[in-house]
């Protein structure tokens, strides 16, 4: 069964988000979503400065099964991307929620129409 933590909203497209303090948003996929994917070994990330409207693609991460896109949960610019996914694209299917999160996006827009966890579990069990 899939890691689902509480405190994370999430999107139907296998995304997490989570809000920080400053009010950027910080995303990677699920333990689902990476479950799914196998051993990831590639990710392409945006550059920083990069905008985008919610459900753009933004990342593309390839493993050994398949290449798939990331999308944007929320519309806005790209502040952080995980550079040590560059070196070690394995840590997302280690540690999906924490070491393998791939971008914080600075929102232009209210974080709407986002899942919460029991919402999402709905939707993988």
């Amino acid at each position: 069964m899939s890691e689902v933590p509480d405190n994370l909203s999430y999107t139907k497209e296998h995304e997490w988000v989570n809000l920080q303090d400053d009010g950027s948003a910080k995303v990677g996929i699920t333990d689902h979503a990476q479950d799914a994917l196998s051993d990831v070994v590639f990710v392409e990330l945006p550059d920083i400065g990069s905008e985008f409207s919610k459900g753009d693609s933004m990342a593309v991460a390839e493993s050994v099964k398949a290449a798939s896109d990331i999308y944007a949960p929320v519309s806005g610019k790209i502040v952080s991307v995980n550079t040590k996914l560059e070196e070690s694209p394995e840590l997302i299917n280690e540690s999906p929620y924490d070491f393998g999160w791939m971008v914080v996006i600075e929102p232009t827009e209210k974080l709407e129409n986002l899942l919460d966890s029991d919402s999402y579990r709905e939707i993988i069990d």
